[in-house]
Protein backbone atom coordinates (compact mmCIF):
# COMPACT_ATOMS: atom_id res chain seq x y z
CA UNK A 1 0.00 0.00 0.00
CA UNK A 2 1.27 3.49 -0.93
CA UNK A 3 0.81 6.44 1.88
CA UNK A 4 -2.43 7.49 0.32
CA UNK A 5 -3.80 4.64 0.85
CA UNK A 6 -2.32 3.96 4.24
CA UNK A 7 -3.77 7.36 5.43
CA UNK A 8 -7.15 6.61 4.20
CA UNK A 9 -6.94 3.55 6.13
CA UNK A 10 -6.40 5.36 9.61
CA UNK A 11 -8.89 7.75 8.72
CA UNK A 12 -11.78 5.17 8.24
CA UNK A 13 -10.82 3.80 11.53
CA UNK A 14 -10.75 7.03 13.09
CA UNK A 15 -14.28 6.94 12.10
CA UNK A 16 -14.58 3.20 13.49
CA UNK A 17 -13.39 4.22 16.82
CA UNK A 18 -16.29 6.77 17.27
CA UNK A 19 -18.40 3.67 16.41
CA UNK A 20 -16.83 1.25 18.76
CA UNK A 21 -17.42 4.08 21.91
CA UNK A 22 -20.79 4.20 20.88
CA UNK A 23 -21.71 0.49 20.89
CA UNK A 24 -23.39 -0.88 23.89
CA UNK A 25 -21.20 -4.08 25.74
CA UNK A 26 -23.94 -6.43 24.56
CA UNK A 27 -23.40 -5.21 21.00
CA UNK A 28 -19.86 -5.58 21.59
CA UNK A 29 -20.27 -9.51 22.71
CA UNK A 30 -22.28 -9.71 19.82
CA UNK A 31 -20.18 -8.73 17.45
CA UNK A 32 -17.00 -10.77 18.86
CA UNK A 33 -19.48 -14.00 18.40
CA UNK A 34 -20.19 -13.26 14.86
CA UNK A 35 -16.52 -12.92 14.44
CA UNK A 36 -15.98 -16.18 15.98
CA UNK A 37 -18.57 -17.49 13.75
CA UNK A 38 -16.21 -16.27 11.07
CA UNK A 39 -12.89 -17.47 11.85
CA UNK A 40 -14.79 -20.79 12.52
CA UNK A 41 -15.64 -20.49 8.97
CA UNK A 42 -11.82 -19.56 7.14
CA UNK A 43 -10.30 -22.47 10.03
CA UNK A 44 -9.10 -24.73 7.47
CA UNK A 45 -8.09 -22.49 4.53
CA UNK A 46 -6.49 -20.96 7.36
CA UNK A 47 -4.35 -23.60 8.63
CA UNK A 48 -3.30 -24.90 5.22
CA UNK A 49 -1.88 -21.39 4.33
CA UNK A 50 -0.28 -21.84 7.65
CA UNK A 51 1.43 -25.01 6.56
CA UNK A 52 2.12 -23.60 3.31
CA UNK A 53 4.00 -20.77 4.88
CA UNK A 54 6.17 -23.15 6.73
CA UNK A 55 6.34 -25.95 4.14
CA UNK A 56 4.71 -28.02 6.44
CA UNK A 57 3.25 -31.37 4.87
CA UNK A 58 -0.38 -31.29 5.26
CA UNK A 59 -0.37 -34.74 5.97
CA UNK A 60 1.65 -34.46 9.13
CA UNK A 61 0.54 -34.89 12.98
CA UNK A 62 2.59 -31.24 12.96
CA UNK A 63 -0.35 -30.10 11.64
CA UNK A 64 -1.66 -30.15 15.08
CA UNK A 65 0.57 -27.23 15.82
CA UNK A 66 -1.27 -24.85 12.92
CA UNK A 67 -5.08 -25.55 14.31
CA UNK A 68 -3.96 -25.06 18.02
CA UNK A 69 -1.72 -21.86 17.24
CA UNK A 70 -3.83 -20.47 14.75
CA UNK A 71 -7.52 -20.65 14.82
CA UNK A 72 -7.82 -22.54 17.90
CA UNK A 73 -6.32 -19.78 20.08
CA UNK A 74 -7.90 -16.85 18.10
CA UNK A 75 -11.33 -19.13 18.64
CA UNK A 76 -11.26 -19.62 22.50
CA UNK A 77 -9.90 -15.53 22.85
CA UNK A 78 -13.12 -14.67 21.72
CA UNK A 79 -15.36 -17.01 23.55
CA UNK A 80 -13.74 -15.64 26.49
CA UNK A 81 -13.46 -11.88 25.87
CA UNK A 82 -17.01 -12.22 24.68
CA UNK A 83 -18.29 -14.31 27.46
CA UNK A 84 -16.56 -10.71 30.09
CA UNK A 85 -18.12 -8.21 27.83
CA UNK A 86 -21.59 -9.87 28.61
CA UNK A 87 -20.64 -10.30 32.12
CA UNK A 88 -20.48 -6.87 32.57
CA UNK A 89 -23.20 -6.07 30.10
CA UNK A 90 -25.40 -7.59 32.86
CA UNK A 91 -23.92 -5.18 35.75
CA UNK A 92 -21.66 -8.12 37.34
CA UNK A 93 -18.10 -8.40 37.78
CA UNK A 94 -15.62 -10.84 35.33
CA UNK A 95 -14.06 -12.21 38.95
CA UNK A 96 -17.56 -13.02 40.77
CA UNK A 97 -17.00 -16.53 41.59
CA UNK A 98 -13.31 -16.85 40.74
CA UNK A 99 -11.22 -18.51 43.06
CA UNK A 100 -9.06 -16.12 45.31
CA UNK A 101 -5.51 -17.43 46.58
CA UNK A 102 -2.27 -15.86 48.48
CA UNK A 103 1.10 -16.27 47.50
CA UNK A 104 4.53 -15.31 48.96
CA UNK A 105 4.88 -12.33 49.77
CA UNK A 106 1.05 -11.94 50.40
CA UNK A 107 0.73 -10.97 47.10
CA UNK A 108 -3.00 -12.06 45.71
CA UNK A 109 -3.75 -15.11 43.34
CA UNK A 110 -6.62 -15.34 40.91
CA UNK A 111 -7.36 -18.65 39.31
CA UNK A 112 -7.25 -18.09 35.55
CA UNK A 113 -6.94 -21.93 34.48
CA UNK A 114 -9.74 -23.53 34.04
CA UNK A 115 -10.99 -20.96 32.65
CA UNK A 116 -14.36 -22.32 32.70
CA UNK A 117 -15.98 -26.37 33.34
CA UNK A 118 -14.59 -27.46 29.75
CA UNK A 119 -11.09 -26.48 30.60
CA UNK A 120 -11.67 -28.23 33.40
CA UNK A 121 -11.76 -31.41 31.61
CA UNK A 122 -10.12 -30.94 28.56
CA UNK A 123 -6.61 -29.85 30.07
CA UNK A 124 -7.82 -31.97 33.28
CA UNK A 125 -4.35 -31.74 35.98
CA UNK A 126 -3.28 -28.46 34.50
CA UNK A 127 -3.90 -25.22 36.54
CA UNK A 128 -3.25 -21.47 36.46
CA UNK A 129 -3.20 -18.44 38.73
CA UNK A 130 -2.39 -15.26 38.04
CA UNK A 131 -0.40 -13.74 40.91
CA UNK A 132 -1.06 -9.61 41.42
CA UNK A 133 1.59 -7.41 42.24
CA UNK A 134 2.80 -6.92 45.85
CA UNK A 135 -0.20 -4.93 47.86
CA UNK A 136 -3.04 -5.06 45.66
CA UNK A 137 -6.25 -5.90 47.61
CA UNK A 138 -8.50 -8.68 46.44
CA UNK A 139 -11.53 -5.77 46.50
CA UNK A 140 -8.81 -3.89 44.45
CA UNK A 141 -8.77 -7.06 41.91
CA UNK A 142 -12.38 -6.53 41.55
CA UNK A 143 -12.14 -3.02 41.01
CA UNK A 144 -10.28 -2.98 38.85
CA UNK A 145 -10.96 -5.70 36.46
CA UNK A 146 -12.57 -4.52 33.18
CA UNK A 147 -9.40 -2.35 32.18
CA UNK A 148 -10.76 0.08 29.15
CA UNK A 149 -14.46 -1.80 29.95
CA UNK A 150 -14.59 0.08 33.18
CA UNK A 151 -15.03 3.12 30.68
CA UNK A 152 -16.77 2.24 27.28
CA UNK A 153 -16.60 5.17 25.96
CA UNK A 154 -13.20 6.54 26.64
CA UNK A 155 -11.96 7.21 23.08
CA UNK A 156 -8.33 5.71 22.65
CA UNK A 157 -8.00 6.22 18.89
CA UNK A 158 -6.23 4.22 16.30
CA UNK A 159 -3.70 1.85 17.36
CA UNK A 160 -0.91 0.24 15.34
CA UNK A 161 -0.31 -3.13 16.00
CA UNK A 162 2.83 -4.99 14.16
CA UNK A 163 2.53 -8.62 13.79
CA UNK A 164 4.69 -11.83 14.72
CA UNK A 165 5.94 -13.73 11.36
CA UNK A 166 5.96 -17.17 13.83
CA UNK A 167 2.39 -18.16 15.09
CA UNK A 168 -0.73 -17.31 13.20
CA UNK A 169 -2.68 -16.70 16.23
CA UNK A 170 -0.65 -13.44 17.60
CA UNK A 171 -1.20 -10.34 14.93
CA UNK A 172 -5.26 -11.30 15.88
CA UNK A 173 -5.26 -11.93 19.13
CA UNK A 174 -3.21 -8.34 20.00
CA UNK A 175 -5.94 -6.83 17.78
CA UNK A 176 -8.73 -8.27 20.34
CA UNK A 177 -7.05 -7.17 23.33
CA UNK A 178 -6.38 -4.10 22.07
CA UNK A 179 -9.97 -3.54 21.02
CA UNK A 180 -11.63 -4.67 24.39
CA UNK A 181 -8.80 -4.51 26.86
CA UNK A 182 -8.21 -0.41 25.95
CA UNK A 183 -11.05 0.37 23.75
CA UNK A 184 -8.37 1.18 20.97
CA UNK A 185 -8.96 0.00 16.61
CA UNK A 186 -5.78 -1.07 15.15
CA UNK A 187 -4.21 -0.73 11.85
CA UNK A 188 -2.29 -4.24 11.68
CA UNK A 189 0.82 -4.40 9.71
CA UNK A 190 1.85 -8.08 8.95
CA UNK A 191 4.78 -10.04 9.19
CA UNK A 192 6.48 -10.32 5.45
CA UNK A 193 6.63 -13.98 6.44
CA UNK A 194 2.52 -14.33 6.68
CA UNK A 195 1.73 -12.05 3.63
CA UNK A 196 0.15 -15.03 2.31
CA UNK A 197 -2.18 -15.15 4.91
CA UNK A 198 -3.66 -11.58 3.95
CA UNK A 199 -6.92 -12.62 2.37
CA UNK A 200 -7.50 -15.51 5.22
CA UNK A 201 -7.41 -12.84 8.26
CA UNK A 202 -9.55 -10.49 6.01
CA UNK A 203 -12.03 -12.76 5.65
CA UNK A 204 -11.53 -14.08 9.01
CA UNK A 205 -11.81 -11.21 10.52
CA UNK A 206 -14.61 -9.22 8.30
CA UNK A 207 -17.16 -8.46 10.68
CA UNK A 208 -14.19 -6.87 12.60
CA UNK A 209 -13.08 -4.98 9.39
CA UNK A 210 -16.73 -3.76 8.55
CA UNK A 211 -17.60 -2.16 11.73
CA UNK A 212 -14.18 -0.13 10.43
CA UNK A 213 -12.66 -1.47 13.66
CA UNK A 214 -9.81 -3.06 11.96
CA UNK A 215 -7.58 -2.48 8.75
CA UNK A 216 -4.71 -5.13 7.46
CA UNK A 217 -1.56 -3.89 5.59
CA UNK A 218 1.46 -5.37 4.11
CA UNK A 219 4.81 -4.31 3.70
CA UNK A 220 8.38 -3.86 4.73
CA UNK A 221 9.65 -1.92 7.13
CA UNK A 222 8.92 1.54 5.90
CA UNK A 223 5.54 0.78 5.67
CA UNK A 224 5.72 -0.02 9.68
CA UNK A 225 7.99 3.00 10.27
CA UNK A 226 5.74 5.07 8.66
CA UNK A 227 2.52 4.34 10.16
CA UNK A 228 4.46 3.79 13.69
CA UNK A 229 5.61 7.60 13.16
CA UNK A 230 1.82 8.64 11.21
CA UNK A 231 0.19 11.82 13.63
CA UNK A 232 -3.10 9.69 12.98
CA UNK A 233 -1.77 6.86 15.16
CA UNK A 234 -1.99 7.30 19.29
CA UNK A 235 -0.47 3.79 20.03
CA UNK A 236 2.31 1.29 18.96
CA UNK A 237 2.34 -2.41 19.48
CA UNK A 238 4.59 -5.01 18.96
CA UNK A 239 5.19 -9.03 19.16
CA UNK A 240 8.82 -9.05 17.94
CA UNK A 241 12.69 -8.35 18.90
CA UNK A 242 14.05 -6.17 20.67
CA UNK A 243 15.96 -5.11 18.02
CA UNK A 244 13.34 -4.16 15.68
CA UNK A 245 11.38 -2.36 18.85
CA UNK A 246 14.68 -0.51 19.32
CA UNK A 247 14.38 0.77 15.47
CA UNK A 248 11.08 2.04 16.08
CA UNK A 249 11.43 3.87 19.68
CA UNK A 250 14.90 5.10 19.26
CA UNK A 251 15.75 4.99 15.05
CA UNK A 252 19.31 5.06 15.57
CA UNK A 253 19.30 7.88 18.12
CA UNK A 254 20.49 8.25 21.72
CA UNK A 255 16.84 9.34 22.87
CA UNK A 256 13.10 7.92 21.50
CA UNK A 257 11.83 9.48 18.49
CA UNK A 258 8.38 7.88 18.94
CA UNK A 259 6.14 10.15 20.32
CA UNK A 260 3.57 7.81 21.81
CA UNK A 261 3.33 4.64 23.78
CA UNK A 262 4.56 1.29 23.03
CA UNK A 263 3.61 -1.86 24.31
CA UNK A 264 5.63 -5.05 23.55
CA UNK A 265 5.98 -8.67 24.17
CA UNK A 266 10.05 -9.61 22.95
CA UNK A 267 10.86 -13.07 23.85
CA UNK A 268 14.06 -14.04 25.32
CA UNK A 269 15.75 -17.06 26.32
CA UNK A 270 14.04 -18.91 28.17
CA UNK A 271 15.67 -21.80 31.03
CA UNK A 272 14.22 -25.23 31.75
CA UNK A 273 15.24 -25.95 35.37
CA UNK A 274 15.79 -29.56 35.85
CA UNK A 275 15.34 -30.25 39.95
CA UNK A 276 17.35 -33.71 40.89
CA UNK A 277 15.35 -36.95 41.75
CA UNK A 278 14.88 -40.58 41.35
CA UNK A 279 13.09 -40.38 38.09
CA UNK A 280 11.76 -43.90 36.54
CA UNK A 281 13.66 -45.00 33.01
CA UNK A 282 9.74 -43.82 31.65
CA UNK A 283 9.79 -40.53 33.84
CA UNK A 284 13.11 -39.87 32.31
CA UNK A 285 11.85 -40.93 28.81
CA UNK A 286 8.90 -38.77 29.28
CA UNK A 287 10.40 -35.45 30.18
CA UNK A 288 12.99 -35.95 27.78
CA UNK A 289 9.89 -35.59 25.10
CA UNK A 290 8.70 -32.70 26.83
CA UNK A 291 11.68 -31.04 26.01
CA UNK A 292 11.62 -31.65 23.24
CA UNK A 293 8.96 -29.98 22.49
CA UNK A 294 9.30 -26.77 24.28
CA UNK A 295 12.28 -27.11 22.23
CA UNK A 296 10.93 -28.27 18.84
CA UNK A 297 7.74 -26.99 18.76
CA UNK A 298 7.10 -24.49 15.41
CA UNK A 299 10.34 -25.39 14.03
CA UNK A 300 11.80 -23.67 17.40
CA UNK A 301 10.79 -20.92 15.93
CA UNK A 302 8.91 -19.60 19.56
CA UNK A 303 9.61 -16.65 22.11
CA UNK A 304 9.22 -19.22 24.67
CA UNK A 305 10.82 -22.05 23.26
CA UNK A 306 12.62 -23.83 26.05
CA UNK A 307 16.59 -22.94 25.33
CA UNK A 308 18.85 -23.56 27.85
CA UNK A 309 18.15 -27.20 30.37
CA UNK A 310 19.91 -26.24 33.91
CA UNK A 311 20.87 -30.05 35.41
CA UNK A 312 22.61 -30.53 38.49
CA UNK A 313 26.08 -31.48 38.27
CA UNK A 314 25.13 -34.04 41.36
CA UNK A 315 22.43 -35.93 39.44
CA UNK A 316 23.26 -39.49 39.31
CA UNK A 317 21.02 -39.55 36.26
CA UNK A 318 22.21 -36.29 34.07
CA UNK A 319 23.90 -38.17 31.90
CA UNK A 320 20.96 -40.49 31.45
CA UNK A 321 18.48 -37.79 31.12
CA UNK A 322 20.31 -35.51 28.61
CA UNK A 323 20.83 -38.98 26.03
CA UNK A 324 17.11 -39.51 26.54
CA UNK A 325 16.70 -35.83 25.96
CA UNK A 326 19.25 -36.26 22.81
CA UNK A 327 16.74 -39.37 21.54
CA UNK A 328 14.34 -37.45 21.92
CA UNK A 329 15.11 -34.71 19.37
CA UNK A 330 16.54 -37.27 16.62
CA UNK A 331 13.35 -38.84 16.88
CA UNK A 332 11.14 -36.29 16.34
CA UNK A 333 9.36 -35.21 13.08
CA UNK A 334 11.59 -33.00 10.49
CA UNK A 335 11.18 -30.05 9.21
CA UNK A 336 12.17 -27.45 7.35
CA UNK A 337 14.16 -24.44 8.52
CA UNK A 338 11.56 -21.71 7.12
CA UNK A 339 12.02 -18.74 9.26
CA UNK A 340 14.29 -16.25 7.69
CA UNK A 341 17.63 -16.23 9.16
CA UNK A 342 17.16 -19.72 10.83
CA UNK A 343 20.28 -21.33 9.11
CA UNK A 344 22.55 -18.50 9.86
CA UNK A 345 21.76 -18.61 13.56
CA UNK A 346 22.62 -21.95 13.08
CA UNK A 347 25.98 -21.35 12.00
CA UNK A 348 26.72 -18.82 14.46
CA UNK A 349 25.68 -21.34 17.15
CA UNK A 350 28.07 -24.13 15.34
CA UNK A 351 30.88 -21.76 15.64
CA UNK A 352 30.87 -20.65 19.06
CA UNK A 353 30.36 -24.52 19.97
CA UNK A 354 32.33 -26.06 17.86
CA UNK A 355 32.44 -29.67 19.96
CA UNK A 356 28.82 -28.91 20.23
CA UNK A 357 26.27 -32.04 19.77
CA UNK A 358 24.69 -32.68 16.33
CA UNK A 359 21.60 -34.60 15.97
CA UNK A 360 19.70 -35.72 13.42
CA UNK A 361 16.92 -33.63 11.52
CA UNK A 362 19.69 -30.18 11.79
CA UNK A 363 19.64 -30.01 15.65
CA UNK A 364 21.98 -29.03 18.02
CA UNK A 365 22.80 -29.29 21.61
CA UNK A 366 25.49 -26.78 22.87
CA UNK A 367 27.08 -27.06 26.66
CA UNK A 368 29.50 -24.58 28.21
CA UNK A 369 32.12 -27.39 27.40
CA UNK A 370 32.17 -26.99 24.13
CA UNK A 371 32.70 -23.38 23.86
CA UNK A 372 35.62 -21.96 21.81
CA UNK A 373 36.48 -19.67 24.20
CA UNK A 374 36.74 -18.56 27.74
CA UNK A 375 36.25 -20.22 30.91
CA UNK A 376 33.65 -22.90 32.03
CA UNK A 377 31.06 -20.42 32.87
CA UNK A 378 31.30 -17.74 31.12
CA UNK A 379 31.91 -19.41 27.65
CA UNK A 380 27.68 -20.28 28.33
CA UNK A 381 27.31 -16.70 28.19
CA UNK A 382 26.36 -16.45 24.29
CA UNK A 383 23.72 -19.44 24.93
CA UNK A 384 22.12 -17.63 27.93
CA UNK A 385 22.00 -13.83 25.80
CA UNK A 386 21.74 -14.83 22.50
CA UNK A 387 17.83 -15.93 21.69
CA UNK A 388 18.65 -18.59 18.24
CA UNK A 389 15.18 -18.60 17.22
CA UNK A 390 16.33 -22.36 15.73
CA UNK A 391 16.63 -25.61 16.91
CA UNK A 392 19.38 -24.79 19.48
CA UNK A 393 19.59 -26.27 23.09
CA UNK A 394 22.01 -25.72 26.08
CA UNK A 395 22.15 -27.30 28.88
CA UNK A 396 24.78 -25.39 31.86
CA UNK A 397 25.38 -27.48 34.56
CA UNK A 398 25.12 -25.99 38.73
CA UNK A 399 26.38 -27.18 41.22
CA UNK A 400 24.21 -28.50 44.23
CA UNK A 401 21.21 -30.65 45.07
CA UNK A 402 17.94 -29.64 46.65
CA UNK A 403 16.88 -26.61 47.70
CA UNK A 404 20.29 -25.79 47.21
CA UNK A 405 20.53 -26.54 43.34
CA UNK A 406 17.15 -24.67 42.95
CA UNK A 407 18.29 -21.43 44.44
CA UNK A 408 21.33 -21.21 42.25
CA UNK A 409 19.43 -21.58 39.32
CA UNK A 410 16.99 -19.02 40.54
CA UNK A 411 19.85 -16.84 41.01
CA UNK A 412 21.58 -17.58 37.52
CA UNK A 413 18.39 -17.47 35.40
CA UNK A 414 17.79 -14.17 37.07
CA UNK A 415 21.18 -12.75 36.80
CA UNK A 416 22.43 -14.53 33.55
CA UNK A 417 19.65 -14.99 30.79
CA UNK A 418 18.32 -12.74 28.16
CA UNK A 419 14.60 -11.74 29.09
CA UNK A 420 11.95 -12.27 31.95
CA UNK A 421 8.83 -13.86 29.48
CA UNK A 422 8.95 -17.74 30.77
CA UNK A 423 10.69 -20.41 33.13
CA UNK A 424 10.00 -23.80 32.96
CA UNK A 425 10.48 -25.96 36.26
CA UNK A 426 10.76 -29.53 36.04
CA UNK A 427 10.05 -32.03 38.71
CA UNK A 428 8.96 -35.01 40.88
CA UNK A 429 6.03 -34.12 42.91
CA UNK A 430 7.59 -35.79 45.80
CA UNK A 431 10.71 -33.58 45.47
CA UNK A 432 8.78 -30.22 45.25
CA UNK A 433 6.85 -31.51 48.46
CA UNK A 434 9.98 -32.47 49.67
CA UNK A 435 11.49 -28.76 49.65
CA UNK A 436 8.36 -27.30 51.07
CA UNK A 437 7.50 -23.98 51.71
CA UNK A 438 11.33 -23.04 50.54
CA UNK A 439 9.63 -24.37 47.11
CA UNK A 440 6.67 -21.58 47.20
CA UNK A 441 9.68 -18.93 48.10
CA UNK A 442 11.97 -19.64 45.34
CA UNK A 443 9.40 -19.55 42.41
CA UNK A 444 8.36 -16.23 44.19
CA UNK A 445 12.32 -14.60 43.77
CA UNK A 446 11.57 -16.03 39.75
CA UNK A 447 11.30 -12.58 37.88
CA UNK A 448 9.59 -14.04 34.75
CA UNK A 449 6.55 -13.23 33.02
CA UNK A 450 5.14 -16.87 33.32
CA UNK A 451 6.24 -19.60 35.29
CA UNK A 452 5.34 -23.16 34.40
CA UNK A 453 6.03 -26.07 36.69
CA UNK A 454 5.87 -29.07 35.00
CA UNK A 455 4.03 -28.00 32.13
CA UNK A 456 5.53 -25.43 29.33
CA UNK A 457 4.90 -22.27 29.52
CA UNK A 458 2.97 -22.17 26.11
CA UNK A 459 0.01 -23.50 27.82
CA UNK A 460 0.26 -20.18 29.41
CA UNK A 461 0.39 -18.95 25.61
CA UNK A 462 -2.62 -20.57 24.83
CA UNK A 463 -4.56 -20.39 27.50
CA UNK A 464 -6.95 -17.30 26.75
CA UNK A 465 -7.66 -15.86 30.39
CA UNK A 466 -3.98 -16.15 31.22
CA UNK A 467 -2.51 -12.63 31.13
CA UNK A 468 0.47 -13.25 28.92
CA UNK A 469 3.64 -10.78 28.83
CA UNK A 470 7.27 -10.02 30.42
CA UNK A 471 7.53 -9.18 34.17
CA UNK A 472 7.36 -5.77 34.89
CA UNK A 473 10.20 -3.27 35.30
CA UNK A 474 11.15 -3.17 31.65
CA UNK A 475 12.00 0.22 30.19
CA UNK A 476 12.29 1.84 26.97
CA UNK A 477 16.20 2.43 27.58
CA UNK A 478 16.36 -1.68 29.01
CA UNK A 479 12.82 -3.14 26.94
CA UNK A 480 13.97 -6.98 27.91
CA UNK A 481 11.04 -9.24 27.07
CA UNK A 482 8.76 -6.16 26.57
CA UNK A 483 6.33 -3.79 28.22
CA UNK A 484 2.70 -4.63 29.05
CA UNK A 485 0.38 -7.93 28.80
CA UNK A 486 -1.84 -9.67 25.75
CA UNK A 487 -4.62 -12.00 26.18
CA UNK A 488 -5.78 -11.86 29.78
CA UNK A 489 -9.24 -12.19 28.57
CA UNK A 490 -10.84 -11.65 32.34
CA UNK A 491 -9.02 -8.03 32.15
CA UNK A 492 -7.34 -8.39 35.12
CA UNK A 493 -5.15 -5.15 36.11
CA UNK A 494 -1.31 -4.71 37.86
CA UNK A 495 -0.65 -8.04 37.17
CA UNK A 496 3.01 -9.62 38.17
CA UNK A 497 2.94 -13.13 36.48
CA UNK A 498 1.27 -16.02 35.77
CA UNK A 499 2.49 -19.16 37.83
CA UNK A 500 0.91 -22.91 35.66
CA UNK A 501 1.07 -26.27 36.58
CA UNK A 502 0.68 -29.26 35.31
CA UNK A 503 1.16 -32.90 36.05
CA UNK A 504 4.42 -34.82 36.02
CA UNK A 505 3.45 -37.77 34.14
CA UNK A 506 0.30 -38.50 31.72
CA UNK A 507 -2.44 -40.53 32.65
CA UNK A 508 -2.84 -43.41 33.67
CA UNK A 509 0.57 -43.22 35.08
CA UNK A 510 -0.17 -40.11 37.21
CA UNK A 511 -2.70 -41.68 38.92
CA UNK A 512 -0.92 -44.63 39.70
CA UNK A 513 1.71 -42.06 41.26
CA UNK A 514 -0.75 -39.99 43.45
CA UNK A 515 -1.38 -37.04 40.81
CA UNK A 516 -5.21 -36.23 40.14
CA UNK A 517 -4.39 -35.47 36.08
CA UNK A 518 -6.41 -37.29 33.59
CA UNK A 519 -4.75 -35.98 30.83
CA UNK A 520 -2.93 -38.05 28.24
CA UNK A 521 0.38 -37.36 26.93
CA UNK A 522 -1.11 -33.84 25.71
CA UNK A 523 -2.04 -32.90 21.72
CA UNK A 524 1.01 -30.08 21.70
CA UNK A 525 3.60 -32.72 22.60
CA UNK A 526 5.77 -33.15 19.18
CA UNK A 527 5.68 -37.02 19.44
CA UNK A 528 2.00 -36.89 19.79
CA UNK A 529 0.44 -39.52 17.14
CA UNK A 530 -2.55 -38.07 16.83
CA UNK A 531 -1.93 -34.52 17.52
CA UNK A 532 -3.59 -33.31 14.04
CA UNK A 533 -6.96 -34.65 14.81
CA UNK A 534 -7.07 -34.28 18.42
CA UNK A 535 -6.19 -30.14 17.53
CA UNK A 536 -8.64 -29.69 14.44
CA UNK A 537 -11.43 -31.95 17.00
CA UNK A 538 -10.72 -28.80 19.45
CA UNK A 539 -10.95 -25.96 17.10
CA UNK A 540 -14.21 -27.24 15.81
CA UNK A 541 -15.15 -27.60 19.62
CA UNK A 542 -13.99 -24.10 20.27
CA UNK A 543 -15.80 -22.92 17.63
CA UNK A 544 -19.09 -24.64 18.62
CA UNK A 545 -18.76 -25.93 22.63
CA UNK A 546 -20.77 -29.08 22.77
CA UNK A 547 -20.94 -32.09 25.28
CA UNK A 548 -21.47 -34.44 22.77
CA UNK A 549 -18.57 -33.27 21.36
CA UNK A 550 -16.34 -34.31 23.90
CA UNK A 551 -16.37 -38.56 23.38
CA UNK A 552 -14.47 -37.80 20.08
CA UNK A 553 -11.83 -35.28 21.41
CA UNK A 554 -10.80 -37.45 24.43
CA UNK A 555 -10.86 -40.64 22.37
CA UNK A 556 -8.50 -38.59 20.05
CA UNK A 557 -6.11 -37.58 22.66
CA UNK A 558 -5.89 -40.93 24.34
CA UNK A 559 -4.19 -42.75 20.88
CA UNK A 560 -1.66 -39.55 21.27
Amino acid sequence: MNTAELDRAIAELGAGSERWVASTLAARAELLACTRASVAGEAERWVAAAARAKGLDPSSPLIGEEWLTGPYGVLTSLTALGRTLRTFALGRNPLAGRWFGRAPGGRVTVAVLPHNRYDGLLLHGFTARAWLRPGITRAQARARAGLGQLTPTARAGVGLVLGAGNITSIAPLDVLYELVAHNRVSILKLNPTFDGLLPIYRAALAPLIEQGLLRIVTGGADVGDYLAHHPGISHVHITGSAGTHDAIVFGGSDSPRLDKPISSELGGVSPIIVLPGRWSARDLRYQADHVATMRLHNGGYNCIAGQVLLVSSAWPQKAAFLDAVAAALATASARPAWYPGSEERMRAARAAYPSARTIPGGRLIVAAADAAVGTAFASAEDMLTTEYFAPVLGVLELPGSGQAFLDTAVATVNRDFLGTLGVNILGLPGTIRRLGPEFGLAVARLRYGTIAINAWTGVGFLSAAVPWGAFPGHTLEKIGSGLGVVHNALLLDEVERTVVRGPFRPFPRSLVHGEWALLPKPPWFVSARSGARTARLLTEFAAEPSARKLPRILAAAFRA
